[in-house]
C-alpha cells in the first residue's frame, strides 16, 4: 500500500508553494514537481494517478498549485499571471531540491507544462529534465498562433506526451515545433487521445500513468 500524500506548504517564499508531497516507501533519491493545466489544480485526477505511479517506482512527487490558482480557486490564468507562476515553479523546484539528494525534474499538463518550458529556457540548470503533458502548441483552431518563441533556447532534455487528436497541436505540428529545440527531446503519442490524453475510465487510471512513468524512465535512464 502506498503512503498517503502529505499536505505541503512553504510560506517562507513568495510566491508560496502549496500542494501535496508524495514520498516513496523506499529511501528517496529523485523527485519531480508536477503542476496543472489552465482550468484545473493540483488535485487533477491525472496528476494524482501519475504521482502514485512515480512513487511506486521510488520517485518523490510534489504536486503543486500555481500561484494564480492559489489566488483564485476557479477560472483560467490571466495574461499577467505567467511570470509569477514561473517564479512559483522555481520555488517548488527549490523545495524539492531540499527534499531529495538526486536529480529533480519538472513538468505538468498543458499550461503548467508550457510555463515549465519557458522557465527552463531562461534557467537551463534549474532541473535535470522536463515531462510535458499535452503541450499547448497553439490555441484550438488557431495554428498560426504558435507558442514556440522560446523553444530554440530550451537546453533541458524534454519528454513530450501528446494525444494524436489534441486540438492544441496535431502530431505533425508537434514534431515540426520540437525540431526547434536544441536539447534532447522525444514525443510520445497517445493514439486517439485529445487534450486530456484519454484519461477516462477505470482502465486508464492504471494503464496511462504506468505507461508514462515507463516512458519517462526509458528516456531519462
Amino acid at each position: 500500500m502506498l503512503p498517503s500524500p502529505e499536505p505541503f506548504a512553504d510560506t517562507s517564499v513568495d510566491p508560496q508553494v502549496r500542494g501535496f508531497l508524495h514520498r516513496p516507501a523506499t529511501p528517496m533519491a529523485e523527485g519531480i514537481v508536477l503542476t496543472h493545466g489552465a482550468g484545473s489544480n493540483c488535485r487533477a485526477p491525472l496528476l494524482v494517478a501519475l504521482a502514485g505511479a512515480f512513487v511506486e517506482n521510488g520517485i518523490a512527487v510534489l504536486r503543486c498549485d500555481l500561484p494564480y490558482r492559489q489566488s483564485r480557486p476557479y477560472g483560467p490564468p490571466r495574461p499577467g499571471d505567467a511570470a509569477r507562476d514561473r517564479e512559483g515553479l522555481k520555488n517548488a523546484v527549490a523545495a524539492m531540491r531540499r527534499t531529495v539528494p538526486g536529480r529533480v525534474f519538472l513538468g505538468g499538463h498543458s499550461y503548467g507544462g508550457r510555463q515549465s518550458t519557458m522557465l527552463s529556457a531562461d534557467a537551463p540548470e534549474l532541473v535535470d529534465g522536463l515531462l510535458l503533458l499535452s503541450y499547448p502548441l497553439h490555441p484550438p483552431r488557431k495554428p498560426e498562433q504558435l507558442r514556440t518563441q522560446h523553444l530554440p533556447r530550451l537546453k533541458t532534455a524534454a519528454l513530450f506526451v501528446h494525444g494524436t487528436r489534441d486540438p492544441f497541436g496535431l502530431p505533425e505540428e508537434m514534431e515540426s515545433a520540437f525540431r526547434l529545440i536544441p536539447a534532447r527531446n522525444r514525443l510520445v503519442q497517445i493514439e486517439g487521445a485529445g487534450h486530456d490524453l484519454g484519461f477516462k475510465g477505470k482502465a486508464t487510471l492504471i494503464e496511462l500513468p504506468a505507461l508514462l512513468v515507463g516512458e519517462f524512465q526509458k528516456f531519462f535512464g
